[in-house]
């Protein structure tokens, strides 16, 4: 008697996620003679075969299990599944001829089948089972003369034996593997939207499926667990979600456990779970580890079996005649938490070997890993003090720092090219705080054990002193270490030399010497690059942007940020914390030239490239900016909060400050809240100096509260300083911002011919800034001014298209607020009863309402035509008309008229 359920496909679909992309793949199965379906366990390989079958004609099925390796259980199966197909009751002869030999009854069932005249399918499910050789050899002689409208399905953990290679060439075989089989992200979102509604937010899915590399069962089974733990705990879905995809989960564990890792004979398991102290490994590595030879078979064998083991694509370590192969993550986590309850006794033996092995082929990286494993630290204190600075600047600041807090202090102590890395390290993480500890806690070791520093060794140390020195504020004493520093280093502590350089440098930026400025740190980025120091160079390229863009040179400026941009990617440092700097930097000049959108990715990706959410304060402001330019009040005083949260728990340096301070000043400005202003001036000392734009821009903020306060003589006395002081050292920037600052306050006092020079001056020096929304964000009373001075033509064409198109950006700002005359706006102003009554008698089309405000917005005949998408004559005609209705002659009239109606509402 036959098992009716091994011959139906009896999975059930329901709640299955539909795999459109591979049901489409496998449509192409009848120009096939062979199918393979082949990864490991749990990728839904029956699922799909399922899902495709669903609505085809003539397919045969035959689950495999165990107890079929044998020939004449095999061949009952196999010939009752193929009668299935064809749609015809077995054969009683074929039945007793099958025990003769299999070969003949598969002879006997060509004949058979070839008289069927339709295509047909047959599935094999679980092939891997079959070790049976004699089965392998008569499929493969069924392959070679099955008959063209047939075939066959073999669904598979390991690829079978059945001659593969030769199928591919031939072009024989359609393969679907582990590749394929991994959800996308797509089908992710469908899988737990059909399971769990909206409960998960996208985003949340799409890291479980990169943190699970897309296998569908592990996903099923976060999804199972997640559900059941968030109600039990009431804990939020997500959460759960992420800590099991992350952690050693039990029922993921016990599904590998039962699935794969039992299954394998003890030799093969012990073999596994030695390789899996390894993230990556080659032949070499793994016998180094397991002792194990000819392990590059076995890793090939480990591969076919389907025990979750992939070769690397493009494995950065990987050589023409090399292989390299990983286990799946959570399979590997799987085996690391088995090998801490079998291995325990040779773990350390295992790491030790490993690291070694590393060492050996170059990859100190990977060396460290297994070297902290170790209780014993001579092995790590051994790599630390010949590589540790390599590593160091390669970028790996966290395997670094890691490496560095397994070592208790009186190891690190007798090492004091350490002690200045583990400095260096903190330091180059913006943690200055800590820089100071770890000095303060050397002195007292080196006081206790009466140990002094060669002079040498203690220029060095002055340098990173320095550099706190700097960070600080306190640039003298920076240039002072720096420069005496550079008398007594040795000459092969290059690092010193370059960050010694480079300070000096950032000293004379901050003295408003900006030509020296620029020529250290060129100087220091060509000692970098000969050394090969990547933070160096990143860190010298971004202060040479900074100094062009305080010379006005913000083209140039952006260029050097391109250029550094390039660096970043061509040596993986986007993890290194002055990405996020690059990138700020990049975000500020767009929003000079009025480029928001970009302005504003990058300012979202500079707070994704930080870790902590403290230092994202300078980008968050950025994106205050942002918003407030674009006329958004209520989103940027949103975002003023959380800039004011952050500055109430953690202490900021001043010229971060400084930058958030700007847009509260704006946003003052824009809302007239006089108090805000003369807190800020009590709170806010002023700073010593106005000789770099660290120091300008905080005295234009003391300068605009100034001015909204009413203190005019106060502000011009401040304004006038900075302009002489911009003109005197080349802030070409700072004085481009000083002049429109200034216009400002000369228009609010009235002195229209000053504010005119002042503008023209300002405007003449976009041709070298390009300067746009530093104009924008003045709104109205830049808006007013600009007006006047196209109508007076005394502009050359460059400056005349950037003051048309600062003018278009600022109406676009004033049209949200009150010059877009809408349904609503219109209603309510006929409402009141001061409004003229020939507007009552005579009311305005709604096109011609939208016609006064872009008049009153500065918008010229044509640029209306732009704007409405009408004919230049129509608007002419609207304009004819609404002139006769309100009772005006001409532009000046009509915008004087608007200005009436715009008080009768509340508008100033």
């Amino acid at each position: 008697m036959l098992i009716p359920s091994k011959l139906v496909c009896s999975f059930r679909l329901q709640n299955s996620v539909p795999r459109t992309r591979l049901i489409q793949e496998l449509d192409k199965s009848a120009f096939y003679p062979v199918v393979l379906i082949n990864a490991p366990a749990g990728y839904g390989k029956t699922t799909l075969v399922s899902q495709w079958i669903e609505d085809k004609k003539n397919v045969g099925w035959y689950g495999l299990d165990e107890g079929d390796n044998n020939s004449d259980r095999f061949a009952v199966y196999f010939s009752a599944a193929l009668h299935s197909a064809i749609n015809e009751e077995v054969d009683v002869l074929l039945e007793e001829n099958r025990k003769a030999n299999l070969l003949a009854l598969f002879n006997q069932l060509l004949i058979k089948a070839s008289g069927f005249p339709q295509h047909f399918y047959l599935v094999i499910d679980d092939y891997h089972l079959i070790e049976n050789d004699e089965i392998h050899e008569a499929l493969k002689y069924w392959i070679r003369h099955q008959p063209a409208n047939m075939t066959l399905i073999l669904i598979s953990r390991s690829v079978p034996p059945l001659s593969v290679a030769s199928l591919r060439v031939q072009e024989q075989l359609l393969e679907i593997d582990i590749n394929q089989l991994m959800f996308d992200h797509q089908e992710s979102v469908a899988f737990f939207q059909a399971r769990l509604g909206s409960e998960l937010k996208q985003q949340d899915i799409i890291e479980l499926c990169n943190e699970v590399e897309g296998w569908p069962t592990a996903l099923q089974l976060i999804s199972l667990f997640a559900k059941n733990k968030s109600q039990t705990l009431q804990v939020p879905l997500q959460d759960i979600a992420k800590r099991l995809a992350k952690s050693n989960n039990f029922h993921i564990n016990e599904y590998l456990a039962d699935e794969v890792l039992n299954k394998v004979d003890k030799s093969t398991r012990l073999f596994i779970l030695r390789c899996s102290v390894l993230h990556s490994m080659n032949e070499t590595l793994v016998e180094a580890v397991t002792g194990e030879p000819n392990s590059r078979k076995k890793l090939e064998s480990l591969e076919k079996q389907g025990l979750f083991l992939q070769q690397m694509a493009n494995s950065k370590w990987q050589t023409v005649d090399d292989s390299w192969w990983k286990f799946h993550p959570l399979f590997a986590s799987f085996l690391n938490f088995c090998c801490q309850h079998e291995l325990y006794d040779e773990l350390s033996q295992l790491h030790r070997r490993a690291a070694q092995a590393w060492l050996k082929l170059g990859y100190v990286t990977e060396a460290l890993h297994h070297a902290m494993q170790l209780s014993d630290t001579c092995l790590l204190l051994e790599i630390l003090d010949e590589h540790a600075w390599t590593v160091f600047h390669q970028g790996e600041l966290q395997l670094l720092e890691e490496s560095l807090n397994s070592l208790d202090y009186a190891h690190l102590t007798e090492h004091t090219n350490l002690v200045l890395l583990k400095a260096w390290l903190v330091q180059s993480q913006h943690r200055h705080v800590e820089v100071s500890g770890i000095l303060a806690e050397f002195s007292r070791a080196l006081n206790e054990n009466k140990v002094e520093l060669s002079k040498t060794a203690q220029a060095e140390f002055n340098v990173l002193r320095a550099q706190v020195a700097i960070n600080s504020g306190d640039e003298n004493t920076a240039l002072q270490l720096a420069s005496d520093a550079l008398k007594d280093l040795s000459e092969n502590a290059y690092y010193a030399h370059i960050v010694a350089t480079s300070i000096i440098g950032e000293a004379h930026h901050c003295h408003g010497n900006l030509a020296e400025a620029l020529s250290m740190l060129q100087k220091a980025e060509r000692m970098a690059r000969q050394h090969h120091t990547y933070h160096n160079i990143l860190w010298s390229l971004l202060q040479q942007s900074e100094i062009l863009l305080a010379q006005g040179f913000s083209q140039a400026a952006y260029d050097m940020l391109d250029k550094a941009s390039e660096f970043v990617k061509e040596n993986h440092l986007q993890k290194v914390p002055m990405y996020e700097f690059l990138l700020r930097l990049k975000g500020k000049i767009l929003w000079e030239w009025y480029n928001l959108d970009k302005a504003e990715s990058m300012a979202v990706a500079g707070m994704n490239a930080l870790q902590k959410f403290e230092d994202k304060l300078q980008c968050l402001a950025l994106l205050t900016k942002i918003s407030l330019v674009r006329g958004n009040l209520d989103n940027t005083s949103r975002l003023l909060n959380e800039v004011e949260q952050l500055e109430r728990s953690h202490a900021y340096h001043h010229d971060w400050t400084a930058s958030a301070d700007q847009v509260r000043m704006f946003y003052w400005q824009m809302t007239n809240d006089v108090a805000a202003a003369r807190n800020w001036l009590i709170q806010n000392p002023a700073p010593i100096s106005d000789k770099n734009h660290f120091t300008q821009i905080q005295w234009r903020n003391i300068a605009r509260a100034r001015i909204l306060l009413g203190q005019y003589d106060k502000a011009q006395e401040i304004l006038d300083n900075l302009i002489e002081t911009a003109e005197k050292f080349s802030l070409t920037s700072d004085l481009n911002r000083a002049l429109i600052v200034r216009n400002r306050l000369y228009f609010l006092q009235g002195a229209k011919e000053l504010a005119q020079q002042d503008l023209i001056a300002a405007l003449k020096l976009t041709r070298q800034t390009n300067f746009i929304s530093a104009f924008v964000v003045e709104g109205d009373v830049m808006a007013q001014q600009i007006r006047n001075l196209l109508q007076l033509n005394v502009l050359d064409e460059l400056v005349l298209h950037k003051a048309q198109f600062i003018l278009r950006n600022i109406n676009q700002f004033y049209r949200h607020k009150f010059a877009h005359f809408d349904e609503t706006f219109v209603s309510q102003l006929l409402k009141n009863p001061k409004v003229p009554e020939l507007l009552k008698i005579s009311p305005l089309t709604q096109r011609e309402w939208q016609v006064l405000g872009l008049i009153y917005s500065g918008y010229s005949n044509e640029q209306i035509s732009d704007e409405l998408q009408v004919a230049a004559t129509t608007i002419k005609t609207h304009i004819r008309n609404l002139y006769q209705k309100i009772g005006v002659t001409n532009r000046n009239e009509a915008i004087s008229y608007t200005k009436e109606l715009l008080a009768l509402m509340g508008y100033n």
